[in-house]
């Protein structure tokens, strides 16, 4: 797991709504795609035109947005299949934080799991942050802080939102599943102690609860 206290970067702003897990990294990508080649499926059919040029109108070609960190879409942002090149193929742009009135829920945890801070905020902040986005030449720079559960924007003002306190404890330190388990290994020993003499009937004659 890649660890996210907080970003300030520039943003760049799809307002689209519904913008499904195909539309970010189409079918072709879905499975089996080298990790080199994430970044190359992000919005492949709005980045790159048929002839396989890249279109000159999407913002994600376009200077300064081309380096992009934070991304500001529409609502029921990632609905659809569940797709984890989607989110792969957000961080492997460059992407460290969406920002969107609502996510389809399988992208919102595996934004999660692949780097990325999902960011609910009302509509009509969500649109504000978006217009200073594209109003701006030079790029508009915005700051994501997940220890604070604040977005703050070119001129200082703050937004607060929130996150689910186990991946957000997980994306702070940089945890996977499995390494957040394990650090709760002292209270795992204790519980299984506790637990053979209550239900000894549960475990196998001189092997531990943990299969050890």
């Amino acid at each position: 797991m890649e660890q996210f206290v907080r970003t300030t970067g520039v943003a760049a702003a799809i307002l689209r709504n519904n913008i499904d897990t195909d539309q970010i990294a189409p079918g072709l990508f879905a499975a089996n795609t080298p990790k080199e080649k994430h970044a190359e499926a992000l919005f492949r059919n709005m980045r790159y035109l048929a002839s396989g040029a890249p279109n000159p109108d999407f913002v994600l070609n376009q200077e300064p947005w081309d380096t992009t960190e934070i991304l500001v879409v529409g609502e029921n942002f990632g609905c659809g299949s569940s797709r984890e090149a989607a989110a792969k193929a957000l961080r492997a742009f460059g992407i460290r934080a969406v920002i969107a009135p609502s996510f389809g829920g399988i992208l919102f945890n595996n934004c999660f799991r692949n780097g990325i801070v999902p960011v609910v905020l009302p509509k009509d902040i969500v649109g504000h942050l978006a217009d200073e986005a594209n109003s701006a030449d030079d790029g508009t720079r915005i700051t994501v802080d997940l220890e604070a559960l604040t977005v703050t924007d070119h001129a200082g003002r703050t937004y607060a939102f929130t996150a689910p306190d186990q991946q957000r404890a997980m994306l702070l330190h940089g945890l996977d599943e499995i390494d957040f388990t394990l650090g709760m290994r002292d209270e795992l020993d204790a519980f299984w102690a506790r637990d053979q003499l209550r239900r000894p009937w549960v475990y196998h004659p001189g092997r531990r609860a943990d299969g050890a």
